[in-house]
C-alpha cells in the first residue's frame, strides 16, 4: 500500500477529493504554506514511510524518504530537484505546470502596461506631488510581441496580448506544432533573428543550462532602442547586470521583471535605481489569486488518477 504525504494547504472537501482519487492509499496531511519549517515539523516515519508526497518538499527531506517513488510538487518550475543527486534514482518527478498561466500572464501583462504608459513616473511624481506629462507613451496596438516560452504561461500572454491588437511570434523548441494565439512560430535558435523585429520581448522559460543568460549584453544589443524586456520565467534567463546597463544608457524603453538573478536581488544592485524598471519579488504566482489552488489540486489529483491505472503522467519531468 502507497502512504501519501501531502502537504498542501487544502479545505477539508479537498482532503476528501484525495482519499478518494486513492482508496488503496494511506493519506497524512501535513499542511503547509510556508516550506521548509512546517514540513520539518513532520514525525521522522512520515518522511521515512512515504512512498508518494504532494507537494514542494525540498530534496533534503525527500532523500529522507527511501521508499519514494513518486514526487508531484505544487510548483510549476523544478530546477532543484533535477540537480545531480537531488532525487533517488528511479523516483518519477512531476509538477504543477498549467496552474500558473492566468495569474503569471495577467502581472506580465501589468507590468508592460505600466512601463508603455509610464505609471511608474507618474508614482513618483505623485509621492513628489509634482503634477507633470511625462511624455509620448506606448501602445500595443499593431506591435510585435516575440514570446520567449510557449507554455501555460506564453500562451496565456500571447491571447491577453492579441486582445489588444499585438502580433505574436513565439520561440520554442518545436515550431512545427500550430499553438492558438501565435500568429508565427520559431525555433528558439533563431532568436537573434527575431530580436530586431519586436517592440516587446516577453520570457517565460524554464531555468536550464540553454536558457542560463540567453539575453545577455550582445542580444540586448540586438532590440530594438525603444523596446521593453519582461520577464516572469526564472531570474537567470536574463544577464541582469548587463540590463541594468543597457537601461542606465537609454537602449531600451523599459523593463518588467518578476525574476532577477540572485534573489532576493541585493540592496546594492543597480537594478534598483533604474527608472523604467517595474519590479516585483517573484509574486506573480505563488498563491495570489484564488484559482491558483484548486488549479493545483485538480492536476495533482488527475495524476493520482493516473498513476493508479498507468497512464502517463501529466508534466512529467523525470
Amino acid at each position: 500500500m502507497d502512504i501519501i504525504l501531502n502537504v498542501l494547504p487544502l479545505n477539508e472537501a479537498q482532503r476528501e477529493a484525495f482519499r478518494a482519487a486513492a482508496p488503496w492509499a494511506e493519506h497524512i496531511f501535513r499542511p503547509t504554506s510556508d516550506f521548509p519549517n512546517s514540513a520539518m515539523e513532520c514525525p521522522p516515519d512520515e518522511f521515512t514511510t512515504a512512498t508518494i508526497v504532494v507537494g514542494c518538499v525540498g530534496p533534503e527531506f525527500l532523500r529522507k524518504c527511501p521508499g519514494l517513488k513518486w514526487c508531484q510538487t505544487w510548483s510549476a518550475g523544478v530546477d532543484p530537484y533535477l540537480a545531480p543527486g537531488a532525487l533517488q534514482e528511479g523516483v518519477i518527478l512531476t509538477s504543477a505546470v498549467g496552474a500558473y498561466g492566468q495569474s503569471v500572464s495577467e502581472v506580465m501583462l501589468a507590468s508592460l502596461l505600466s512601463v508603455m504608459k509610464r505609471l511608474p513616473t507618474y508614482r513618483d511624481n505623485q509621492r513628489e506631488r509634482r503634477w507633470a506629462d511625462a511624455g509620448r507613451v506606448k501602445t500595443l496596438r499593431g506591435e510585435t510581441v516575440l514570446l520567449l516560452g510557449t507554455g501555460d504561461i506564453g500562451s496565456h500572454l500571447a491571447e491577453l496580448v492579441k486582445a489588444l491588437g499585438a502580433r505574436t511570434i513565439g520561440l520554442n523548441r518545436h515550431p512545427e506544432k500550430p499553438l492558438p494565439c501565435f500568429d508565427e512560430l520559431y525555433h528558439i535558435s533563431e532568436l537573434d533573428e527575431l530580436l530586431p523585429q519586436a517592440r516587446v520581448v516577453a520570457m517565460s522559460l524554464p531555468g536550464t543550462a540553454e536558457t542560463a543568460h540567453i539575453m545577455d549584453a550582445r542580444r540586448l544589443s540586438l532590440m530594438k532602442p525603444d523596446a521593453i524586456l519582461v520577464n516572469a520565467g526564472r531570474g537567470g534567463a536574463v544577464d541582469c547586470l548587463a540590463l541594468a546597463q543597457a537601461l542606465r544608457d537609454g537602449k531600451l524603453w523599459g523593463a518588467a521583471l518578476d525574476v532577477t538573478e540572485p534573489e532576493p536581488l541585493p540592496q546594492d544592485h543597480p537594478l534598483w535605481d533604474c527608472e523604467t524598471l517595474v519590479l516585483t519579488p517573484h509574486v506573480a504566482g505563488g498563491d495570489h489569486l484564488p484559482c491558483i489552488m484548486p488549479n493545483i489540486v485538480d492536476i495533482a489529483l488527475d495524476n493520482l488518477r493516473r498513476y493508479h491505472s498507468g497512464e502517463p503522467l501529466r508534466n512529467r519531468h523525470l
